[in-house]
Protein backbone atom coordinates (compact mmCIF):
# COMPACT_ATOMS: atom_id res chain seq x y z
CA UNK A 1 0.00 0.00 0.00
CA UNK A 2 1.57 3.71 -0.89
CA UNK A 3 1.34 6.75 1.02
CA UNK A 4 -1.58 8.07 -1.10
CA UNK A 5 -3.85 5.24 -0.49
CA UNK A 6 -3.52 5.24 3.40
CA UNK A 7 -6.99 6.43 4.98
CA UNK A 8 -7.77 8.00 8.03
CA UNK A 9 -6.28 6.78 11.00
CA UNK A 10 -8.05 5.80 14.63
CA UNK A 11 -6.39 8.93 16.26
CA UNK A 12 -8.15 10.88 13.94
CA UNK A 13 -11.80 9.47 13.70
CA UNK A 14 -12.26 9.81 17.28
CA UNK A 15 -11.06 13.03 17.25
CA UNK A 16 -13.71 13.54 14.25
CA UNK A 17 -16.36 11.70 16.15
CA UNK A 18 -15.71 14.02 19.58
CA UNK A 19 -16.15 17.37 17.56
CA UNK A 20 -19.22 16.01 16.18
CA UNK A 21 -20.58 14.81 19.06
CA UNK A 22 -19.67 18.35 20.67
CA UNK A 23 -21.57 20.17 18.14
CA UNK A 24 -24.58 18.08 18.26
CA UNK A 25 -24.56 18.80 21.86
CA UNK A 26 -24.57 22.21 21.56
CA UNK A 27 -27.13 22.11 19.21
CA UNK A 28 -29.26 20.24 21.50
CA UNK A 29 -28.74 22.47 24.45
CA UNK A 30 -29.56 25.48 22.35
CA UNK A 31 -32.84 23.47 21.52
CA UNK A 32 -33.61 22.95 24.83
CA UNK A 33 -33.09 26.51 25.86
CA UNK A 34 -35.55 27.66 23.34
CA UNK A 35 -37.94 25.08 24.02
CA UNK A 36 -38.15 25.86 27.98
CA UNK A 37 -37.77 29.58 27.04
CA UNK A 38 -40.89 29.15 25.06
CA UNK A 39 -43.06 27.34 27.41
CA UNK A 40 -42.02 29.74 29.70
CA UNK A 41 -43.59 32.55 28.01
CA UNK A 42 -46.59 30.72 27.27
CA UNK A 43 -46.97 29.71 30.63
CA UNK A 44 -46.16 33.31 31.34
CA UNK A 45 -49.48 34.62 29.55
CA UNK A 46 -51.75 32.02 29.65
CA UNK A 47 -51.16 33.48 33.94
CA UNK A 48 -51.31 36.73 32.70
CA UNK A 49 -54.28 36.22 30.79
CA UNK A 50 -56.23 34.81 33.23
CA UNK A 51 -55.29 37.60 36.17
CA UNK A 52 -57.03 39.93 33.09
CA UNK A 53 -59.94 37.79 32.53
CA UNK A 54 -61.02 37.80 36.27
CA UNK A 55 -60.13 41.70 37.05
CA UNK A 56 -61.39 43.15 34.23
CA UNK A 57 -64.62 41.53 34.95
CA UNK A 58 -64.83 42.25 38.45
CA UNK A 59 -63.74 45.82 37.89
CA UNK A 60 -66.64 46.14 35.05
CA UNK A 61 -69.04 45.12 37.82
CA UNK A 62 -67.67 46.66 40.71
CA UNK A 63 -67.90 50.21 38.92
CA UNK A 64 -71.74 49.42 38.21
CA UNK A 65 -72.29 48.64 41.75
CA UNK A 66 -75.00 51.11 43.11
CA UNK A 67 -76.79 51.36 39.97
CA UNK A 68 -80.45 50.89 41.01
CA UNK A 69 -82.24 52.94 37.89
CA UNK A 70 -82.64 56.85 37.55
CA UNK A 71 -84.98 57.49 41.15
CA UNK A 72 -83.30 57.04 44.19
CA UNK A 73 -86.24 55.99 46.17
CA UNK A 74 -87.77 52.70 45.05
CA UNK A 75 -90.33 50.54 46.61
CA UNK A 76 -89.11 46.76 47.56
CA UNK A 77 -92.07 44.52 46.11
CA UNK A 78 -89.51 41.74 45.93
CA UNK A 79 -90.61 37.98 46.79
CA UNK A 80 -88.50 37.49 49.77
CA UNK A 81 -88.38 40.83 50.82
CA UNK A 82 -84.38 40.98 49.98
CA UNK A 83 -83.46 44.19 47.93
CA UNK A 84 -83.46 46.33 50.28
CA UNK A 85 -81.13 45.13 52.49
CA UNK A 86 -78.59 44.71 49.17
CA UNK A 87 -79.79 48.19 48.29
CA UNK A 88 -77.98 49.59 51.30
CA UNK A 89 -74.85 47.39 51.37
CA UNK A 90 -74.58 46.61 47.72
CA UNK A 91 -71.01 45.75 47.92
CA UNK A 92 -69.43 44.10 50.76
CA UNK A 93 -66.15 41.73 52.08
CA UNK A 94 -66.25 38.71 54.03
CA UNK A 95 -62.99 38.20 55.23
CA UNK A 96 -63.55 34.68 57.09
CA UNK A 97 -65.63 32.95 54.24
CA UNK A 98 -63.34 35.33 51.47
CA UNK A 99 -66.37 36.26 49.84
CA UNK A 100 -67.12 39.45 47.65
CA UNK A 101 -70.77 40.27 47.10
CA UNK A 102 -71.82 42.76 44.61
CA UNK A 103 -75.21 44.18 43.90
CA UNK A 104 -74.98 45.83 40.29
CA UNK A 105 -76.96 46.39 37.01
CA UNK A 106 -76.91 44.08 34.69
CA UNK A 107 -74.16 44.84 32.32
CA UNK A 108 -75.56 44.26 28.38
CA UNK A 109 -77.77 41.69 27.50
CA UNK A 110 -76.53 38.00 28.03
CA UNK A 111 -76.52 37.93 31.87
CA UNK A 112 -79.23 35.75 31.89
CA UNK A 113 -82.19 36.56 34.63
CA UNK A 114 -82.06 39.08 36.91
CA UNK A 115 -82.01 38.50 40.87
CA UNK A 116 -84.61 41.57 40.86
CA UNK A 117 -85.86 43.91 38.19
CA UNK A 118 -86.41 47.68 39.38
CA UNK A 119 -89.16 49.21 37.04
CA UNK A 120 -89.58 52.95 37.00
CA UNK A 121 -90.94 55.44 34.97
CA UNK A 122 -87.89 57.92 36.21
CA UNK A 123 -90.56 60.55 37.44
CA UNK A 124 -92.46 59.20 40.35
CA UNK A 125 -92.51 55.50 41.00
CA UNK A 126 -89.60 52.39 41.19
CA UNK A 127 -90.23 49.24 42.33
CA UNK A 128 -88.07 45.98 42.63
CA UNK A 129 -89.30 42.93 41.77
CA UNK A 130 -87.56 39.37 41.68
CA UNK A 131 -86.56 37.81 38.94
CA UNK A 132 -87.30 38.93 35.52
CA UNK A 133 -89.98 41.60 34.76
CA UNK A 134 -91.12 43.34 32.42
CA UNK A 135 -91.83 46.89 31.42
CA UNK A 136 -95.08 48.74 30.59
CA UNK A 137 -95.90 51.41 28.76
CA UNK A 138 -94.04 54.84 29.65
CA UNK A 139 -91.92 53.01 32.39
CA UNK A 140 -87.98 51.43 32.07
CA UNK A 141 -86.25 48.45 33.65
CA UNK A 142 -83.77 47.71 35.13
CA UNK A 143 -82.41 44.24 35.72
CA UNK A 144 -80.33 43.88 38.76
CA UNK A 145 -77.92 41.61 39.65
CA UNK A 146 -76.61 40.13 43.27
CA UNK A 147 -72.64 38.65 42.29
CA UNK A 148 -70.86 36.35 44.78
CA UNK A 149 -67.34 35.58 43.89
CA UNK A 150 -65.34 33.54 46.62
CA UNK A 151 -61.88 32.31 46.76
CA UNK A 152 -61.62 28.65 47.69
CA UNK A 153 -59.27 25.63 47.08
CA UNK A 154 -57.10 27.60 44.93
CA UNK A 155 -60.05 28.93 42.62
CA UNK A 156 -61.83 31.66 41.95
CA UNK A 157 -65.89 31.14 41.59
CA UNK A 158 -68.43 33.14 41.03
CA UNK A 159 -72.40 32.91 41.15
CA UNK A 160 -75.49 34.74 40.47
CA UNK A 161 -78.39 35.24 42.49
CA UNK A 162 -80.30 35.85 46.00
CA UNK A 163 -79.09 33.34 48.88
CA UNK A 164 -76.25 31.12 48.21
CA UNK A 165 -75.87 30.77 44.81
CA UNK A 166 -74.36 28.00 43.14
CA UNK A 167 -71.11 29.05 41.92
CA UNK A 168 -68.75 27.96 39.10
CA UNK A 169 -64.95 28.23 38.73
CA UNK A 170 -63.64 31.24 36.79
CA UNK A 171 -59.97 30.48 37.02
CA UNK A 172 -57.45 27.93 38.86
CA UNK A 173 -54.12 28.28 40.45
CA UNK A 174 -54.78 31.38 42.65
CA UNK A 175 -52.77 31.19 45.66
CA UNK A 176 -54.60 34.41 46.99
CA UNK A 177 -56.98 36.98 46.55
CA UNK A 178 -57.65 40.13 48.70
CA UNK A 179 -59.91 42.76 48.41
CA UNK A 180 -59.74 46.50 50.48
CA UNK A 181 -61.95 49.49 49.99
CA UNK A 182 -61.20 53.03 49.39
CA UNK A 183 -63.36 55.11 52.07
CA UNK A 184 -64.09 59.05 51.99
CA UNK A 185 -63.96 60.47 55.47
CA UNK A 186 -67.85 60.66 55.52
CA UNK A 187 -70.50 59.44 53.31
CA UNK A 188 -70.90 63.39 51.47
CA UNK A 189 -67.34 63.28 50.79
CA UNK A 190 -66.09 62.08 47.62
CA UNK A 191 -61.97 61.06 47.46
CA UNK A 192 -61.27 58.11 49.25
CA UNK A 193 -58.60 58.55 52.09
CA UNK A 194 -58.16 55.57 53.42
CA UNK A 195 -58.25 51.93 52.71
CA UNK A 196 -60.05 49.08 54.45
CA UNK A 197 -60.75 45.70 54.75
CA UNK A 198 -63.73 46.10 56.60
CA UNK A 199 -65.73 48.75 56.31
CA UNK A 200 -67.99 50.03 59.61
CA UNK A 201 -70.37 52.43 56.96
CA UNK A 202 -70.67 50.74 53.28
CA UNK A 203 -71.89 54.53 52.36
CA UNK A 204 -68.17 55.75 52.88
CA UNK A 205 -66.81 52.94 50.36
CA UNK A 206 -65.27 55.12 47.05
CA UNK A 207 -63.04 52.47 45.41
CA UNK A 208 -61.94 48.62 45.53
CA UNK A 209 -58.52 47.42 45.45
CA UNK A 210 -58.16 43.72 44.02
CA UNK A 211 -54.78 41.96 44.67
CA UNK A 212 -54.76 38.93 42.30
CA UNK A 213 -52.01 35.85 43.24
CA UNK A 214 -51.67 33.24 40.79
CA UNK A 215 -48.80 30.26 41.07
CA UNK A 216 -47.70 28.44 38.39
CA UNK A 217 -48.55 24.26 38.90
CA UNK A 218 -45.42 23.39 36.76
CA UNK A 219 -42.80 25.63 38.90
CA UNK A 220 -42.35 26.69 34.91
CA UNK A 221 -42.22 30.69 35.76
CA UNK A 222 -42.56 32.65 39.67
CA UNK A 223 -45.43 33.48 41.37
CA UNK A 224 -47.00 36.47 39.98
CA UNK A 225 -49.74 39.25 41.89
CA UNK A 226 -51.75 41.51 40.10
CA UNK A 227 -53.07 44.66 41.26
CA UNK A 228 -55.93 47.15 40.42
CA UNK A 229 -58.21 49.50 41.61
CA UNK A 230 -62.35 50.40 41.04
CA UNK A 231 -63.72 53.58 41.72
CA UNK A 232 -67.69 53.30 42.32
CA UNK A 233 -68.82 55.75 39.79
CA UNK A 234 -72.40 55.71 41.60
CA UNK A 235 -70.60 57.17 44.51
CA UNK A 236 -68.80 60.00 42.59
CA UNK A 237 -70.00 63.28 40.98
Amino acid sequence: MTRHQRGFGLIELLIALALGLIIVLGVVQIFIAAKNTYVSQNSAAAMQEDARFVLSKMIQEIRMVGMFGCLGSITDSSSAGDFNASQITPISWDNASLKLTLVTADIGSGGGTPTWTVVSDCRNSATAYTGLRSAASGQIAFPIRRLIYSFSNNQILMGTGSGTPTQQVLVNNVSAFNVTFGLASSATDVAASTYSANPSDPARIRSVRLSLTLTDPNSRVATQTFNVVAALRNRLP
